[in-house]
């Protein structure tokens, strides 16, 4: 059994308005030091594979057909044995 850590973010070149507006927020509170803001998600699966290299690949296949848009978002996985 593995756990696969997926990371979902825009890519640089799609405007985050969520991202903006938290950046904005935190300047509001005083966070000036904050450069920039960019929003994504993280999804965990558990997979059931024979091995590491198993497991990551069904982890990309499943964001390549579903987790995340290829035309707009990148996508990064790691795994580890559970």
């Amino acid at each position: 059994m593995y756990k696969a850590h997926i990371t979902v973010t825009l890519r640089p070149s799609i405007l985050d308005p969520q991202g903006k507006a938290a950046h904005h927020a935190l300047g509001e509170l005083g966070f000036s030091s904050v450069q920039s803001v960019r929003i994504g998600k993280f999804i965990e699966l558990d997979v059931d594979a024979a091995s590491a290299a198993e497991a990551k690949t069904v982890a990309e296949n499943a964001c390549k057909q579903l987790l995340a848009n290829a035309v707009m978002e990148d996508f990064h996985v790691e795994i580890q044995s559970v």
